[in-house]
């Protein structure tokens, strides 16, 4: 008699064919992956710097300040009176010289009262004369007994009032020249007209500003340092000063003043330099830099700016063994396309340029 097969027993063994043939698969899958070949990593190419040398200079510490030109002596001068403007006898950018007439006021009223003060000095001084001869002879006359002794002692008083008058009238005069002098405006100094009226006939009061005069042969460049610099900078000692709107320097300035009050809006130290100008290369009122000397000379390399690292304190990389070395310096000057600095041993291979991936130990080939 044949077995009749229930559907569950199917079902099993369908299963268990399924099974089998997955675990086949699957061992198959494994044994091709063990065969692939398994890639090999290869070393990253190292990067190709560009590295100087550095050269070895005598330099002092210094510290870059900023500040604005001024003239050595600048006023605003007007007259002492009042009056009508008569005349103007400089223009603008002209050269005087100390003691030059400016200008000119209308002199008619101050001429009369000169002249009145003269007549009355003339006609004190005629009065006196009268007196006096009038007292000597009352003397003479008083010892032959011709008058009495209280016209005696009334003709010396009349004599001495008399001289008093003229003391009093040349004062007047003194004064009313002096009020005439006043109406000529005369330079107080030497220097260049920077402003001056164009035109007469206008009416000035006493003081009134009508012409700025400047001294330009020396600029004072007013500038400020920090509080732990002002005793590393003396007096006396020369320095760069650069125009930072044209290319005019000098090698002459000198620190002239350190003042011993910090400027209270910004606690720094107001220094004062004086800077040559007679060749009229400077311009006043406008802005140049100065790289003030901190200390003696001493022995400092130069670089290229453009080696320099700011990041995280000033430094620079050098190449030593195909790494890349971190050497902090301390910045002593900066120059155009240089700088000097000081570092703990000398500088060789630097790299010029460096990028921002660079760090300590990186691997790299010069070019």
């Amino acid at each position: 008699m044949n077995p009749t097969w229930k559907p569950s027993a199917v079902r099993a063994l369908a299963a268990v064919g399924l099974a089998t043939a997955a675990l086949s698969l699957s061992a198959c899958q494994k044994a091709d992956a063990s065969s692939a070949p398994v890639p090999v990593a290869t070393p990253e190419a190292a990067q190709a710097v560009r590295v100087v040398a550095a050269r070895t200079v005598q330099a002092a510490p210094s510290e870059p300040v900023t500040g604005t030109l001024y003239p050595a002596q600048a006023l605003q001068v007007g007259f002492e009176v009042g009056g009508r403007l008569a005349a103007v006898k400089v223009a603008k950018g002209q050269q005087v010289k100390k003691g030059d007439v400016l200008a000119q006021l209308d002199s008619e009223i101050s001429d009369a009262q000169v002249a009145g003060a003269e007549a009355a000095v003339a006609a004190a001084e005629a009065a006196s004369a009268m007196a006096a001869d009038v007292a000597a002879r009352n003397v003479k006359l008083q010892q032959e007994g011709g008058v009495s002794d209280l016209q005696n002692r009334a003709s010396t008083a009349t004599a001495a009032q008399a001289q008093a008058q003229v003391l009093a009238a040349k004062a007047q005069l003194a004064q009313a020249r002096a009020a005439r002098r006043r109406h000529e405006l005369r330079a107080p100094f030497a220097g260049t007209i920077i402003d001056a009226p164009e035109q007469t006939g206008a009416t000035v009061g006493p003081g009134t500003p009508l012409f700025t005069l400047e001294h330009l042969d020396t600029l004072l460049l007013k500038t400020t340092v920090a509080e732990s610099m002002r005793s590393r900078l003396k007096p006396g000692v020369k320095v760069r000063v650069d125009s930072i709107g044209a290319r005019t320097s000098t090698e002459d300035a000198v620190v002239r003043n350190i003042l011993p009050s910090a400027d209270p809006a910004t606690r720094r130290v107001p220094v004062e330099l004086a800077v040559p100008n007679a060749e009229g290369r400077f311009v006043a009122h406008t802005l140049a830099r100065a790289v003030l000397p901190m200390g003696e000379a001493q022995a400092a390399q130069v670089v290229p700016g453009s080696a320099l690292s700011s990041s995280n304190g000033d430094h620079v990389f050098v190449v030593s063994a195909g790494e890349v070395r971190r050497v902090d310096v301390q910045v002593l000057e900066r120059r155009e396309r240089e700088v000097v600095v000081l570092a703990p041993a000398p500088l060789e291979s630097v790299i010029d340029y460096p990028t921002p991936g660079l760090a300590q130990g990186t691997r790299v080939s010069v070019k």
